[in-house]
């Protein structure tokens, strides 16, 4: 355990050194927890001919001032993954109250940390966290989360663009638009609510936007006039 002491945050050897990429492969973009299930799971796979890495996981809430307790538990936390091997991350509900009319989202981090060569004299390590959205669903949710994107409602406050989502999931945007022009970093839409974006002046025109499906694909694009 000792080599892998010496890499658990983001290590730095001397300069001019080779490096060692993340290397890792994570199956997926975002996981879905579905409450009628036991658990959910995502693959985490090593595709180096030669070099493990450990293989730290945790899972944080969606916002950086939030204390409170994460409702999940990730299994296993800590472990070596060799090369050309596979595990799969399991994610259990551990209690917590979660709104039940409504998706929650959280943070599942995934950091990969090289192992160090002990015959290598000069080392550059750089430990990679990959950080992919966690969504719980509760059961018995009206509608359909892969349809939640066509019905959101979009109107003009001023100089704002305005969205409203009806719907009991969250709708995450691969693109945004207005008239042609791209409104940047379009995000997420929480559920059940609200969210709006400064509009470059004069734009008009009809709205157009396409949606992150949960197997990390892209909707077809849907238009609205504003």
């Amino acid at each position: 355990m000792h080599q892998w002491l010496k890499v658990l945050g983001l290590v730095a050897g001397l300069a001019g050194a080779g490096s060692a990429g993340a290397g890792v492969v994570v199956g997926g973009t975002r996981v879905v927890y579905d409450a009628g299930k036991r658990e959910a799971g995502i693959s985490v796979s090593n595709p180096d001919t030669t070099r493990p890495f450990l293989i730290q996981s945790w899972i944080d809430n969606p916002r950086d001032d939030d204390t409170t307790h994460v409702p999940f538990i990730i299994t296993p936390p800590l472990f070596r993954l060799d090369a050309g091997q596979e595990n799969v991350l399991r994610i259990v509900r551990a209690g917590g109250n979660l709104p039940e009319d409504r998706e929650s989202v959280f943070w599942l981090n995934i950091k990969s940390i090289p192992a160090t060569d002990k015959d290598a004299t000069n080392q550059l390590l750089i430990s990679i966290n990959t950080r992919i959205k966690l969504f719980y669903r509760p059961r018995n949710l009206a509608g359909n989360a892969g349809d939640a994107y066509k019905t959101l409602i979009f109107s003009r406050l001023g100089g704002a663009l305005t969205a409203h989502n009806p719907t009991p999931f969250f709708v995450s945007f691969a693109h945004l638009s207005v008239g042609g022009q791209d409104i940047k970093q379009p995000g997420m839409i929480a559920p059940l609510s609200t969210q709006s974006w400064p509009l470059p002046a004069g734009t008009h025109g009809n709205v157009s936007w396409r949606a992150i499906n949960e197997f990390g694909g892209t909707s077809a694009a849907a238009t609205a006039p504003l």
